[in-house]
């Protein structure tokens, strides 16, 4: 059963809307693992609040397409999500998956892994948790949320999550 890797992110009622996220993807998802949340600066619209960001490992028999359009999709609309002109606009959630095992794919509406992972530390530090046991050092533009990943861990009352 191959692990997905999703990361996720928000900069309005971020606290609330990462945890409920979280909690829906765990109503039908085995979650494997939670990595540490960050704490980032928007990287253009410099006028709109900080992002919550971090990243989610699943177990998963259904395919990456449905896994983004199925579920991931359906997460974003339950919780508010609008699609802007903007890509950086300020949004409720985003749920994107950057990794699925092995797969490495290109098609018009994914690609895996994300080739935005050397880019977005975030990205790069939550995946390097998760899969490697051990995170990129984080630059000065994320700040780890080492209480709120705590509580998030707790609050779900995951069994099956090994933090780390």
């Amino acid at each position: 059963m191959p692990t997905a890797y999703i990361s996720m992110g928000s900069n309005i009622r971020p606290r609330q809307n990462v945890a409920t996220a979280l909690r829906l993807l765990s109503k039908s998802f085995n979650i494997t693992g939670v990595s540490t949340v960050y704490r980032t600066k928007p990287e253009l619209n410099k006028k709109q609040p900080q992002y919550y960001n971090c990243v989610i490992a699943v177990k998963t028999n259904i395919s990456a397409k449905e896994l983004k359009y199925r579920f991931l999709r359906k997460i974003e609309k339950l919780l508010g999500r609008k699609w802007h002109k903007d890509k950086f606009a300020s949004r409720t959630i985003d749920l994107d998956l950057i990794a699925y095992g092995r797969l490495k794919t290109e098609t018009a509406g994914m690609t895996l892994p994300d080739p935005e992972i050397p880019r977005r530390k975030y990205l790069a530090a939550g995946l390097g948790e998760l899969k490697y046991g051990s995170s990129a050092r984080p630059d000065t533009s994320m700040k780890p949320l080492p209480g709120y990943t705590k509580l998030l861990r707790k609050k779900i009352k995951w069994s099956r999550i090994s933090p780390r």
